[in-house]
């Protein structure tokens, strides 16, 4: 398979890569840290991805450098079967109701400049035919609003909803779309955090995704457990939600 994937240089995204690269697969890696992206593409090569594993310069929060960037991907490619979106920002709560500019921040990358990116991928791989994927990484928290995570939560909501809608209205054009809502998971994007139960490693998560991108199921828990957690959660009045410190 022939995969762009952006923000593959750390947590995630690197271990989705990982789990691609030892299979064989094809691999193109957009992000905004070169030297990061030489030392994934390095370590992916010896892994066993096929070819030379490509690099390409992508800052989430530029979207002016989306289009040339996917498409120095598909002509290092040579083609494009799936692109795998893992980047993103979080913050907590506290520190984005104090840092204004931290707060726009990342509702741009997490909510408006992914879509924007989804949409440049979107015509790429309709272009190159049915049965392409677009895998995005977004959040447990966007599920149910709540008070720990108002705004990150707020923003993976409108990136669920819009991925949502997207596998709706291109899915009989041969369009898969995979939505993955990860719980916590044990990464640098959660480093320093409390670690609560049923928090999942990195590898069996990103074995769950790429399982998900090959059938191109249209949304996945990771660890699955987190379905049924977030089956009780939405389910609960606003009373016991206020009352526990939801």
């Amino acid at each position: 398979m022939k995969v762009a994937l952006l923000g593959a240089s750390k947590g995630m995204g690197r271990a989705v890569a990982r789990v691609l690269a030892e299979r064989g697969d094809t691999l193109c890696l957009l992000g905004r840290d070169r030297g990061e992206l030489e030392r994934c593409a390095a370590d992916l090569a010896v892994r066993g991805a096929a070819g030379e594993v490509g690099i390409v310069a992508c800052d989430l929060l530029e979207p002016s450098g989306f289009a040339p960037a996917l498409d120095a991907a598909v002509r290092h490619l040579g083609g494009l079967d799936a692109v795998v979106v893992t980047a993103g920002l979080f913050a907590t709560q506290e520190q984005l109701e104090r840092d204004a500019g931290l707060r726009a921040r990342l509702l741009a990358a997490d909510f408006a400049n992914t879509v924007q990116f989804c949409e440049l991928a979107r015509e790429r791989l309709m272009a190159a035919g049915g049965g392409r994927r677009l895998c995005v990484f977004s959040s447990v928290a966007g599920d149910r609003a709540r008070k720990p995570v108002i705004l990150y939560g707020a923003a993976k909501a409108g990136l669920s909803h819009y991925l949502t809608g997207l596998d709706h209205k291109f899915a009989g054009d041969g369009l898969k779309v995979v939505l993955v809502k990860p719980g916590f998971v044990k990464t640098g994007m959660t480093a320093g955090l409390p670690t609560p139960p049923f928090a999942g490693e990195p590898e069996a998560v990103a074995r769950r995704v790429v399982r998900a991108l090959d059938r191109g199921t249209p949304v996945v828990y990771a660890p699955a457990i987190w379905r049924w957690i977030m089956l009780a959660i939405r389910l609960l009045p606003r009373a016991v939600m206020r009352r526990i410190g939801f």
